[in-house]
């Protein structure tokens, strides 16, 4: 089976203007390096919701990217749209994945549950939100780290994922 491939996409206005330095990608893809995966596409937009979508589809249709992490976004400020933003464009949403995610980080802090991020499915990528700070990003990544090689082969139609089902 090919290397699982990434795109690392930081939504955020001060880092894209270049007010604050991104932190999260270097993290996140250390991780997924470690893990035996590849990054293959990383790129800063500002909190716009067309752009987000655009960038979505892009990765997912055209550049066929297997996971696509979202960083940013996510939260109650006004101009967080992240999650409208990825809702739009999914196929399937994938809500398990979030739960996981915001259960974990309720043991860390009650802020967790002021996370609006959603995960899903676009064609045969799995995009998921994260939170916009770099330690939340990768604390979130690292709770559904576990079940990403049986996602991808699911949706890859893999017919080998059957063999990973425990009876």
């Amino acid at each position: 089976m090919p290397q699982t491939q990434f795109g690392i996409l930081i939504i955020s206005d001060r880092s894209f203007s270049g007010e604050r330095p991104d932190a999260t990608t270097s993290l996140l893809a250390k991780k997924i390096a470690s893990s035996g995966w590849l990054v293959t596409k990383t790129a800063i937009v500002p909190d716009e919701t067309d752009l987000i979508s655009e960038t979505l589809i892009d990765w997912s249709d055209n550049q066929k990217l297997d996971i696509i992490l979202t960083s940013g976004g996510t939260g109650f400020a006004p101009r967080d749209v992240t999650p409208e933003a990825t809702r739009r464009i999914l196929e399937k949403e994938a809500p398990g994945l979030m739960e996981a995610v915001r259960a974990n980080g309720l043991l860390k802090t009650p802020h967790a549950m002021l996370s609006r991020a959603v995960a899903g499915i676009r064609r045969s990528s799995l995009i998921i939100n994260l939170p916009g700070s770099p330690d939340g990003a990768l604390e979130s990544f690292e709770v559904i780290i576990p079940v990403l090689p049986h996602a991808i082969e699911l949706i890859k139609v893999n017919p080998l994922s059957e063999t990973h089902h425990k009876i």
